[in-house]
């Protein structure tokens, strides 16, 4: 009872759920909404003054939303003591989302011009980098091993990959696969721990989740009007049905799985939407990515993301834009 070891973990664990009942993304998203507003009605004066017009501002706002979130997944990890289970997969997901930022970053490290910057400050950037990647992981011997060449070897692969990784796509997966990762261990987050997620915790997840979700089945799913309407408006109420009974289920469990099983249903939903209409416009999938970046912002307290995706909302123009988020669902 008055071992060391469980005396901590039950103190872990009291500071963990206490932080269950006040979910404090959700307040810090409250407090930064004069921010929020300033960016909406001011943003594109700041776009003006650093040059991101908008033939180059997709790229911009991708590059900006991975290198933040691999940042943020580098200095958020490493707390494995408020891990309860001494076998996990947490280290091998990390070194997954690690690899996929730094390919994303090798592929498109080939477009940048060397001869601007100093090779002694590129080689100690790297090395300090490196150093906090593999300070992120010393729960045992092999795991600063595992994330420092899961980054080395990612930027090797991106810099063979000849053709250019889509911008849309690999912030899409990014901020879908650290959300994952937030759920499967949210007291690793400091989400809490043992206690149940509140309904904003699991909110915020599956809103983010279902906004990536639509951002791809938009991007990759032509219409072809190839659904008879009677048909249509049975198998349209048929995935409604289930998708709602996917999340009632994820709700109460907090499966990861029942997660994915929730997201998939999304994106049979939104692409049965898709393929039964006559022609769709490509802004609409920039709606869905712009908010993606906002409830991402939200989630991991990134106001930063949040600015982002308000920018990226404002200057993609789409007349009845709600009209036709509602007709996806």
């Amino acid at each position: 009872m008055f071992d060391d070891i469980v005396v901590v973990q039950s103190a872990v664990s009291a500071f963990n759920n206490a932080a269950l009942v006040g979910p404090a993304f959700l307040w810090w998203a409250l407090l930064a909404l004069p921010l929020f507003a300033l960016v909406y009605f001011c943003g594109n004066a700041f776009l003006e003054k650093i040059g991101w017009t908008k033939s180059v501002l997709t790229v911009r706002i991708s590059q900006l939303v991975i290198v933040l979130t691999f940042l943020w997944l580098v200095l958020f990890s490493g707390a494995y003591e408020v891990l309860r289970d001494d076998i996990t997969v947490l280290p091998f997901v990390l070194a997954g989302l690690y690899f996929f930022a730094s390919l994303v970053a090798g592929n498109y490290s080939k477009n940048i011009n060397v001869q601007n910057f100093s090779k002694r400050k590129v080689w100690v950037l790297g090395l300090l980098l490196l150093i906090a990647v593999g300070l992120s992981d010393l729960h045992a011997w092999w795991g600063a091993v595992l994330q420092i060449g899961a980054v080395v070897i990612g930027f090797l692969c991106g810099r063979f990959i000849k053709k250019e990784i889509s911008a849309v796509f690999s912030g899409t997966v990014l901020m879908l696969g650290t959300a994952s990762a937030i759920l499967m261990q949210p007291e690793f987050f400091r989400f809490g721990q043992l206690g149940n997620l509140t309904i904003f915790h699991l909110l915020i997840l599956f809103l983010v989740g279902a906004f990536c979700v639509a951002t791809v089945v938009l991007r990759n799913i032509k219409p072809c009007a190839g659904i008879k309407n009677s048909v249509y408006v049975k198998i349209k109420w048929l995935l409604r049905v289930m998708a709602v009974l996917c999340a009632a289920l994820f709700l109460f469990t907090e499966s990861v799985p029942l997660f994915f099983g929730t997201l998939f249903m999304v994106a049979l939903l939104v692409g049965t939407s898709v393929w039964h209409l006559e022609s769709a416009s490509d802004v609409l999938s920039k709606k869905m990515y712009a908010l993606s970046m906002i409830a991402f912002g939200v989630l991991t307290v990134m106001p930063a993301i949040t600015a982002v995706g308000i920018l990226y909302w404002v200057n993609n123009d789409c007349k009845d834009v709600w009209q036709r988020i509602k007709g996806l669902l």
